[in-house]
């Protein structure tokens, strides 16, 4: 089994920065991607940003593009997500989450391990 943690999210007023991370932990994730979700209360959890293994390729939500960045340290076994410029449709519970093929996606179905979660709020 693989266990993920994520940490860093906190209350932030609008327009501030935080850096989410994901810290993997258990069976090895060599060759999976990871990708970066979001819920909202009463809202689907929607896709933020997903990283290959290598780091070599991203993929981010139209909504983040831009404002968000995802990276990775395998030697840490530890996914980021950099969020610049924050404004309250940010404000959700972050999840990640790896899977396998080795490639950036979307697709909820795609990722084996779930994280349980680490809240952001943006304060206006």
């Amino acid at each position: 089994q693989v266990q993920l943690v994520e940490s860093g999210g906190g209350l932030v007023q609008a327009g501030g920065s935080l850096r989410l991370s994901c810290a993997a932990s258990g069976r090895s994730t060599t060759g999976y991607a990871t990708g970066w979700f979001r819920q909202a209360p009463g809202k689907e959890r929607e896709f933020v940003a997903a990283i290959n293994w290598s780091g070599g390729s991203t993929y981010y939500a139209d909504s983040v593009k831009g404002r968000f960045t995802i990276s990775r340290d395998n030697a840490k076994n530890t996914v980021y997500l950099r969020m610049n410029i924050l404004v309250r449709e940010d404000t959700a519970v972050y999840y990640c989450a790896a899977g396998s093929p080795d490639k950036p996606t979307a697709l909820v179905s795609s990722y084996d391990y779930w994280g349980q979660g680490t809240q952001v709020t943006v304060s206006s």
